[in-house]
């Protein structure tokens, strides 16, 4: 199978900045101990402290489809919406 490369991009809502990097910091170490990752990397603008991106490769699509219905992660979707004004996604391999 060909590994995938996710890129999120979220930016908090005004005031929610320390908040949204706090639960997205929480995300980490249990998504790096799932099967699958490569690598799951969380990093913040220097530019704008609202701005956070994750960086991600996964041995498959499928395994990456099993990340995004973990707990941890299906629980973030819950709060998300209160904490951010906008994310994106790209979901691609290297060519």
């Amino acid at each position: 199978m060909t590994p995938l490369t996710v890129v999120a991009k979220l930016k908090a809502k005004n005031g929610c900045e320390e908040q949204l990097g706090e639960v997205l910091r929480s995300l980490v170490e249990p998504t790096r101990a799932e099967q699958g990752c490569i690598n799951y990397d969380l990093h913040r603008s220097h530019e704008d402290p609202g701005l956070f991106i994750f960086y991600e490769n996964w041995e498959s699509r499928p395994l990456w489809e099993a990340h995004m219905k973990s707990p941890h992660l299906v629980e973030f979707g819950e709060k998300q919406g209160a904490l951010t004004e906008s994310w994106d996604l790209f979901v691609g391999e290297k060519v």
